[in-house]
């Protein structure tokens, strides 16, 4: 058995790694579009589906493939990645000083089956200054992060007074989750989790 995880984010590598589990790590290129009607979880949820689906024929019947996507969630609309620093420092002015909540579905596919989850994590944030902001965005371009943010940079050690939920699911990957997930699939296999 394969475990796959269809991520080209250094932080979910990351975390995955941590769990001193084998693993392969997959570049997924898949549509990211979803309908207006979703709100909320119900966006990463969709978009980490559509991920598992576009890799799905790449699979062997024993392969388990991870895939999952990450928004920011701002008084009623969503924060994706930013288009430029000035979208960044735009996004972040308007985190500063509120509470987002970032969600994270995480999508498991095995066999034809489809099995998935949402995590959410309400983030404070102080208020923020300009030059913060701008100090931040030049120095780590978060441009490949949903609301111009690593909770695990700066702005993070800086900005947030107060966390409710998982710290690594605000890095992307709700990595407690995802592994007893692994341990519930592996378990019904009879496979060992660390081998």
């Amino acid at each position: 058995m394969k475990i796959i995880l269809g991520s080209q984010s250094p932080r979910r590598r990351e975390l995955m790694a941590g769990l001193d589990i084998p693993f392969e790590a997959v570049n997924i290129n898949a549509d990211e579009t979803f309908p207006d009607r979703l709100q909320e979880g119900d966006i990463p949820l969709y978009i980490s589906r559509a991920k598992a689906q576009a890799y799905a024929s790449h699979l062997l019947p024993d392969d388990i493939l991870i895939t999952a996507d990450t928004i920011v969630w701002l008084e009623g609309r969503m924060l994706g990645k930013p288009q430029s620093e000035e979208d960044a420092k735009a996004m972040l002015r308007q985190l500063s000083g509120k509470t987002h909540t970032v969600y994270t579905g995480v999508t498991f596919l095995q066999n034809g089956k489809y099995t998935s989850f949402v995590d959410a994590t309400e983030v404070s944030f102080r208020p923020l200054t300009d030059e913060e902001i701008d100090y931040y965005v030049a120095r780590y371009r978060p441009l490949d992060k949903a609301g111009a943010y690593g909770v695990q940079e700066y702005i993070g050690y800086i900005g947030v007074r107060m966390m409710k939920g998982s710290y690594f699911n605000v890095m992307g990957f709700p990595i407690d989750r995802v592994y007893q997930h692994l341990q519930d699939l592996l378990t019904d296999s009879k496979q060992p989790i660390n081998n």
